[in-house]
């Protein structure tokens, strides 16, 4: 197979703009792979896909309002906070705005008392920033940081954004970009998932941008992903390997669950690529809800492998005809 198989014609219409009106709003397609049907429902009636025994795995990665705007010599200046690379917070992996105009020794300056230094450039544009200023770090962030909505969204964020591009259950600050099926849940869904006789764990994993970059070579089996953090209690472990069902909520669970299950340890650094025709992709998870993604990303192509290369394109069709909302804010593909 080439990359070039995993490509599919979507109407810049059906890429959602802004969140279903209600959080469990969403459109869901029931994809079966045993007998290669699908089936047209709603979110809400996710409970009833779930039995006894099952654990519903959610990761619990906050996304953190990373964008940070502000003035430099000579201009306007954005910086967008990837992951910390000190312990205390104050060096960060970065990508800036205006490139050319930001060297190692340029200033930007937020407000009155948070500011950021640029100290070195890095691979593919990146820069490594000191943050001055403010005693508390992430309360500063929080303060004057706007949320990285993903750039197919074509609109600066708004302060609904702060709870939309959050999941309910969001705990462990970190993700530059939200682990999007799970924005459909609310606690009256998680509610109905534990009556149907489901468990829950929380995982983490915090999303960096590699996640969602496409893909640049034809030979996709060799490409390679960005590192990320990821950890699982040791509660949620013994339910993940105790269950009769892991029922991963987004592609980063199932990352998750599957880095834990190879490596036997359950933190660490994953850039575990899951693809088509990849030996033993799925030791834990035995089903999997996903929004829709991006042609000729890593994240459609893990869909592929769980679900087969074939149905799972004849699915996006099937999505395209009938008019599903697409990627971030969109609706989502149950596959069982």
């Amino acid at each position: 197979m080439k990359l070039s198989d995993f490509d599919y014609e979507l109407p810049l219409e059906l890429i959602a703009q802004e969140p279903p009106a209600e959080r469990d709003g969403a459109r869901m397609l029931v994809l079966h792979r045993e007998s290669r049907t699908w089936e047209d429902r709603t979110f809400r009636e996710l409970p009833l896909y779930l039995a006894p025994g099952d654990c519903v795995v959610l990761n619990d990665s906050r996304v953190l309002p990373s964008r940070l705007f502000g003035k430099r010599e000579g201009g306007e200046a954005e910086i967008m906070l990837l992951e910390p690379v000190s312990s205390d917070a104050r060096e960060w992996r970065a990508l800036v705005r205006p490139g050319r105009k930001l060297r190692a020794g340029g200033l930007v300056k937020f407000d009155e008392s948070f500011s950021a230094e640029i100290l070195s450039a890095g691979e593919r544009g990146e820069r490594t920033v000191r943050l001055i200023g403010d005693d508390d770090v992430y309360a500063a962030i929080e303060r004057l940081g706007h949320m990285p909505l993903p750039p197919y969204i074509k609109r600066q964020d708004e302060a609904s954004d702060r709870e939309r591009y959050q999941t309910v259950f969001a705990r462990e600050r970190g993700s530059v970009a939200a682990p999007t099926a799970g924005l459909h849940f609310t606690e009256d869904t998680l509610r109905r998932c534990r009556e149907a006789g489901a468990h829950t764990a929380q995982v983490t994993l915090h999303v960096g941008l590699g996640t969602f970059q496409p893909i640049d070579r034809e030979d996709f089996e060799h490409h390679r992903l960005h590192m990320e953090r990821y950890s699982i209690s040791e509660n949620s472990w013994r339910e993940i390997q105790s269950a009769r069902r892991v029922v991963a909520v987004g592609t980063t669970s199932v990352r998750t669950v599957e880095s834990a299950a190879r490596s036997g340890e359950r933190s660490g650094n994953t850039d575990l690529f899951i693809y088509p025709g990849g030996r033993d992709p799925f030791r834990r998870v035995g089903a999997m809800l996903t929004n829709f993604h991006l042609p000729r990303t890593s994240l459609l192509l893990l869909v592929a492998a769980f679900a087969g290369t074939e149905l799972t394109l004849a699915a996006y069709r099937h999505a395209v005809k009938e008019k599903y909302r697409f990627f971030s804010y969109g609706d989502c593909m149950l596959i069982l």
